[in-house]
């Protein structure tokens, strides 16, 4: 199967072999379908939390658009605002609204080449095509939108450093988002204060800006991800065999599967698919397994596929002792994702 055949009937992802070129990872720099819409306008700020408000106004400044000014008296003048630095670093919480603020800067802004993905994407475009081609294919690139920065890979930090500091000395600006733990208190409220740190050498070119509030996607929904019974999950693979569903029995031939193809190659794996189905879930008690799987499950988020499944409920997946570890950022924000797939 190609990537762009029309896929039909039941599919088992374990059982594909997708291939990605470096031309096909640049051409899917563009914001993830769900946010192909994304505006300022469509940004609802929670008044609860008036940060929320002002991170947009900043970011409308950012991206060329002021933000209605507030009349004074017939002679006064308006104020200069602070000088804007070529870089903007979103700091916050699950599910806030910083992919849609990212996408919003994207589409507002008038560039002519311009680029959006998350941190793996680039990442791994690098590694397809070498650090020098890569630095060419966005040098003079006047805008650089990266989702999810991640801090707990020291080399594809330094990397990741490196690249955009040879980008923003050619003009290139930057737009980052990273995730705050929700639940401890005072909890990631140093966050921003990590990402200048690890990015020391470029830290003076990023202004942070903390957007507080609540995950919008369990708002709408308590308690754990849906998990189905045998007779349930059955009926609904058959419910979307008519169009494109995946269904992979057990669990575990996934997780096996995930370990023997590039994390850039998920996408393809989900790609023109209506539902991705696993029974047997369990716990993941490997951290590469894990990871792995929360970067299969960010393409699935982002490609809007719900998630049917038999076993462990899927937020139960990463245990505790994942949780209280190092990646906890990634854990929670897969976690939160999964609940909402699962809910679709």
């Amino acid at each position: 199967m190609t990537a762009t055949s029309a896929r039909t009937g039941i599919i088992h992802l374990s059982d594909l072999q997708p291939q990605v070129t470096g031309a096909e990872m640049v051409a899917s720099l563009v914001p993830p379908p769900q946010f192909d819409e994304a505006t300022f306008e469509t940004y609802r700020a929670d008044a609860a939390y008036p940060s929320q408000q002002g991170a947009k106004e900043t970011l409308m400044a950012f991206s060329g658009i002021a933000p209605a000014a507030k009349r004074g008296g017939f002679f006064s003048r308006p104020k200069k605002g602070p000088e804007l630095k070529p870089g903007v670093y979103l700091d916050g919480g699950f599910g806030v609204g910083k992919t849609h603020l990212l996408a919003a800067i994207y589409h507002a802004m008038p560039a002519r080449r311009k680029y959006f993905g998350s941190f793996i994407e680039y990442t791994a475009l690098v590694g397809a095509m070498g650090y020098k081609n890569t630095v060419d294919l966005f040098r003079g690139s006047e805008l650089l939108c990266i989702d999810e920065f991640e801090l707990d890979d020291p080399g594809d930090t330094m990397v990741m450093t490196r690249l955009l500091g040879e980008l923003v000395a050619s003009g290139t600006r930057l737009a980052a988002t990273s995730n705050t733990p929700p639940n401890a208190l005072g909890e990631g409220r140093f966050a921003a204060q990590d990402f200048l740190r690890e990015i020391h050498a470029m830290s003076a070119s990023f202004q942070t800006i903390r957007i507080d509030g609540v995950d919008y996607r369990q708002r709408s929904f308590d308690g754990h991800a849906v998990v189905l019974s045998e007779s349930e999950y059955e009926a609904a693979v058959a419910d979307a065999a008519t169009r494109g569903v995946a269904s992979d029995d057990p669990f575990n031939g996934l997780i096996g599967h995930l370990a023997r193809l590039h994390p850039s190659k998920y996408i393809r794996l989900v790609e023109e698919l209506d539902l991705v189905g696993v029974t047997g879930v369990r716990e993941l008690t490997d951290q590469s397994e894990a990871l792995r799987f929360v970067a299969f499950v960010d393409r699935v988020y982002d490609a809007q596929i719900p998630v049917r499944a038999t076993g462990l409920p899927l937020d139960l997946v990463f245990g505790e002792e994942m949780l209280a570890g190092g990646y906890r950022k990634k854990y929670l924000r897969a976690i939160s994702r999964l609940n909402a797939s699962t809910h679709a």
